[in-house]
């Protein structure tokens, strides 16, 4: 691919992959995810062959079968990795991001901030990718905000264990005690009810003491913190996540 209004001698940056026939091809496409890199992608048609997904360039990045851990289905997202073949230079993309991460040499320390991608969800809270090289878990009680797998955030890293693997905050290390209670209990009591209650600062306090469980007072506390943080939005009917 290239621009049709350029002049000649005028220096562009491009993106220089190998095709199908092993021919190096040059594009000004800038691609969404890069070498050894992971980065959610979109499945946009599955073949024979194997899943096309969408990187950003006109000829999809495909994942191989075998480089699946699950069957991957038309227009859903995943983590992939991007991985070169040794044999033909050419790119491709994995799901199997277990192999592609290690955890036996280390290169963060305890209470160091450190990058980090959503990978998936488990019953003891999210696996995220730290500093594309390692995997860490960030506990489900200890989550404060919505979070979804391709989320890129920043993170501390809260405990190392004796078999190396990483506990990871997601909040700077000792702020969960300066949370008001109150403000947690009206999240995550939201966030168990698919995000929206019909309770408002205008609701009875017998109707606020039922469902959260604190005076009308704490309560408009509560909702004032996250409405001011904007995790939530008032309206007549009731309060929603944002």
């Amino acid at each position: 691919f290239c621009p049709e209004d350029f002049d000649i001698k005028e220096k562009i940056k491009v993106f220089i992959y190998k095709d199908n026939e092993g021919e190096k091809v040059a594009t000004t496409q800038i691609p969404k995810i890069s070498l050894n890199e992971f980065v959610l992608l979109e499945v946009k048609a599955v073949a024979d062959v194997g899943t096309f997904m969408d990187w950003g360039l006109d000829k999809d990045l495909m994942v191989p079968f075998n480089e699946q851990r699950q069957k991957m289905e038309e227009d859903r997202w995943y983590i992939i990795y991007m991985e070169i073949d040794g044999k033909s230079d050419r790119l491709y993309g994995s799901n199997k991001i277990e192999k592609f991460l290690q955890n036996e040499n280390l290169t963060v320390e305890e209470g160091e901030e450190v990058d980090l991608l959503i990978w998936k969800q488990t019953d003891m809270g999210f696996s995220v990718i730290v500093n594309n090289i390692h995997s860490g878990l960030v506990f489900e009680n200890e989550i404060f905000k919505e979070l979804n797998v391709g989320d890129k955030l920043k993170g501390f890293v809260k405990n190392i264990r004796e078999d190396n693997k990483l506990d990871i905050s997601i909040q700077p290390l000792g702020y969960k005690n300066t949370i008001d209670p109150n403000v947690e209990s009206v999240f995550y009591t939201l966030k168990e009810n698919n995000g929206f209650l019909a309770i408002t600062d205008k609701s009875s306090p017998d109707d606020i003491y039922e469902t959260f469980s604190m005076s009308k007072k704490a309560f408009k506390k509560a909702i004032g913190s996250l409405y001011k943080e904007r995790k939530i939005e008032l309206n007549k009917d009731g309060i929603k996540l944002v």
